[in-house]
């Protein structure tokens, strides 16, 4: 979710560029198989993002549906993505777990995954909550999910190219790099962004969970060709099922649920397709937009996103204003704020401070449990034309965490606290610069502070 926020809103003309590619992309795997895919109405795209394929969906093939990711605030960058491809069609747009889809049985047509199922430990826990939400007939389309390669030593997790050491972009350049990478080429950098990455499918891994739960299905695999050390055994493997074996890469696959198709009703109505994530029962519509259930739950429209996790997660997640956390996007967290931060800036979702060398703060923990801190921030590139940038977090006087920043962009730190029912933190980093005709000096900035419950 962290990253979500960041990849949408810190970095927004990287970000769209990014998701014209993808678009692109995704489309001509659908172009491929329309056939067999069949009606796309109602859709459902899961780990949306921003939302940018939703979209596409909508609009190129003129389906309607729904957008859902654990982040609200990313989804709702999906109203500067209509503006910038003065777009016409928009997705219903639901914040939501993916191994807790809040849909009824049966309700949807078509559902797009696209670079997430490998993010989950269980895979088969969220192709469980496709099937049960698809209708007879249904198809689930994922995409872009990394392919374990049998031709690999395994010795060293390797980087992305932009952090990559001088000979290790020449193996990257000749095709001989992933020959001795451990897992996907820069999964340990996702990783650090706090995304987790299960790397461990083959295509047999892939193949035989897709018939346990589908009825029929159709692949189209991707297989890299880096440079002359992967060309040349992707031409000896002769076909491209054996290429995808030995190198690896990534699959596509549309999986069909048994029964037949029947006609699914438009979205005029969409409350009628989902369901409360907490009893599971029906949810209606009232006049002020809000959906609600029989059991109390409530989600309103908040900036054109509803957020139907389950109550427990979405006050974890999104805990509003607490003690324990400092929410930028809240004019209630300069109440938290010590010394040392600069002004407000940044966008709903994504609003941020610039710090000098040092700034504080202050936290008050609201459960019981160990507590952790989590931080999350991010480095000017002009930074690193100074040096090395370090960052060090204490609590209460004592040094919880001393990080050398390796990138330009998001970093996240987290360390366990000591038993305290008060915390005092203090961030320091170096080196500090300045910006041209700003008197300030600047280290990095900071877009979220919290405790978080400690991992037993």
């Amino acid at each position: 979710m962290e990253f979500h926020n960041f990849a949408s809103l810190g970095e927004p003309e990287r970000a769209i560029a990014s998701y014209l590619d993808e678009n692109v992309r995704r489309a001509s795997v659908i172009a491929a198989h329309r056939e067999f895919i069949g009606p796309m109405t109602p859709f459902l795209e899961i780990g949306a993002n921003a939302g940018h394929t939703s979209y596409m969906l909508a609009n190129q093939f003129a389906g309607e549906g729904f957008a859902l990711d654990i982040s609200a605030d990313a989804l709702r960058h999906g109203v500067a993505l209509m503006d910038r491809w003065h777009l016409a069609r928009a997705p219903v747009r639901v914040a939501g777990d993916a191994v807790n889809l809040p849909f009824r049985d049966g309700s949807i047509q078509f559902v797009m995954a696209c670079q997430m199922l490998s993010q989950f430990m269980n895979i088969e826990s969220v192709f469980l909550e496709v099937k049960r939400v698809l209708a007879p007939g249904g198809v689930f389309l994922f995409t872009e999910e990394p392919l374990r390669r049998l031709l690999s030593l395994r010795i060293y997790r390797t980087p992305y190219q932009d952090r990559m050491k001088l000979w290790e972009r020449k193996l990257f350049d000749w095709g001989l790099l992933g020959y001795l990478a451990r897992d996907v080429i820069g999964a340990e950098q996702e990783e650090s962004f706090g995304i987790r990455q299960n790397h461990k499918m083959y295509l047999s891994d892939w193949h035989r969970l897709i018939v346990k739960h589908f009825a029929e299905h159709r692949y189209q695999p991707f297989v890299p060709e880096r440079g002359w050390g992967e060309r040349i055994v992707k031409r000896a493997a002769l076909n491209e099922w054996r290429a995808a074996r030995l190198l690896g890469g990534t699959l596509a696959a549309m999986c069909k649920k048994a029964g037949s198709s029947q006609p699914l009703p438009c979205l005029d109505r969409f409350e009628t397709l989902l369901r409360c994530p907490d009893c599971h029962g029906d949810l209606a519509r009232d006049a002020a937009d809000t959906l609600v259930c029989a059991c109390g739950y409530r989600a309103p429209n908040q900036g054109g996103v509803y957020n139907l996790l389950p109550a427990a997660l979405r006050a974890e997640l999104y805990p509003g204003d607490r003690a324990d956390v400092i929410d930028f996007s809240l004019p209630s967290h300069t109440a938290r704020l010590g010394d040392g931060w600069y002004e407000l800036e940044g966008d709903y979702g994504n609003k941020y401070r610039w710090i000098g060398p040092r700034a504080t703060a202050v936290l008050r923990r609201a459960h019981v449990a160990p507590q952790r801190l989590r931080i999350r921030g991010y480095a000017h590139q002009i930074q690193f034309t100074k040096g090395q940038p370090v960052v060090e977090i204490r609590a209460n006087g004592v040094r919880l965490a001393q990080q050398t920043l390796e990138r330009v962009g998001l970093f996240i730190i987290e360390a366990d606290l000591p038993e305290a029912e008060t915390y005092n933190i203090e961030i320091a980093a170096a080196p500090a610069w300045t910006a041209a005709g700003d008197d300030r000096t600047f280290t990095v900035n900071i877009s979220m502070i919290r405790l978080v419950d400690a991992e037993s």
